[in-house]
C-alpha cells in the first residue's frame, strides 16, 4: 500500500533548505509516495511523532559535519539508529550518504584529527564528488584509518546500494574502492551491471 509508505526528508546538513526538500518530495510522487515531510534540525515533537512511524529516511546533502553535529544534539542521532534497526530503507545523498558510512572528514584538513565517526550502517568511509580531484580526501583518510579499512568513492550523478547481504551495488557509474596493502593505496573499480539500467 503505497499510500500508507512515510518519507522524511532530514535536512539537517543544508540548513532545512525546502527547495531541497521540494525535489525529495517530487522524486517520492514519481514512485506514488506522497505522505511526506521535512524533519526540521529543531527536531519538534510532531517531526519525532512522524519519523518514529516512518519507511524511509533520506539525510540530505550539505555540511557532513554540521548535519553530524544537529543529529548528536538533537537526539535525531538515535532515532535514525532505531529506524536503520527496524529496517527502514535508509538514502544519502552527497553528505548524508558519508553519514551513513563509518566516518566524515573535513576536506580541506588533512589530519587525522580532523576525522570523526559516523553512524556506519555502510562499513566503508564514503566519498562523494572527489573524482576531479582523484578522491585526495578519500586517500588520506583511508590511509588514516589504516589497512583494515577500506574507501568506496561515489562520483557525481552515481550511486550505491548498499544490501541486507552486504553487498555493494554500483548504479549508473562505476565506484572507485580503495583499500591499503603494503602502506599503499590500492585502487579498484566496482562496475554497475549495465544490462539493469
Amino acid at each position: 500500500q503505497k499510500d500508507s509508505v512515510k518519507a522524511a526528508y532530514i535536512g539537517a546538513s543544508n540548513g532545512d533548505l525546502h527547495e531541497f526538500y521540494n525535489l525529495f518530495v517530487a522524486a517520492m510522487g514519481n514512485i506514488g509516495i506522497i505522505n511526506c515531510r521535512m524533519i526540521h534540525s529543531t527536531f519538534s515533537k510532531d517531526d519525532q511523532d512522524f519519523l518514529e512511524k516512518d519507511d524511509i529516511v533520506l539525510l540530505s546533502g550539505g555540511d557532513v559535519e554540521q548535519g553530524w553535529n544537529v543529529f548528536e544534539e538533537t537526539g535525531l542521532k538515535e532515532v535514525i539508529i532505531r529506524k536503520h534497526e527496524e529496517g527502514a530503507t535508509l538514502i544519502g545523498i552527497s553528505a548524508g550518504a558519508i553519514q551513513l558510512g563509518l566516518c566524515g572528514y573535513r576536506e580541506e584538513e588533512d589530519r587525522e584529527d580532523q576525522v570523526f565517526d559516523t553512524f556506519q550502517f555502510v562499513p566503508y568511509i564514503i566519498g562523494v564528488h572527489e573524482e576531479k580531484g582523484d578522491w585526495e580526501g578519500l586517500r588520506k583518510t583511508v590511509l588514516f584509518k589504516g589497512e583494515y579499512v577500506k574507501g568506496i568513492g561515489i562520483p557525481t550523478g552515481g550511486g550505491l546500494i548498499y544490501h541486507p547481504d552486504q553487498t555493494v551495488e554500483p548504479i549508473r557509474f562505476p565506484l572507485y574502492e580503495f583499500s591499503i596493502k603494503d602502506n599503499q593505496i590500492i585502487q579498484n573499480l566496482l562496475m554497475p551491471d549495465l544490462k539493469l539500467e
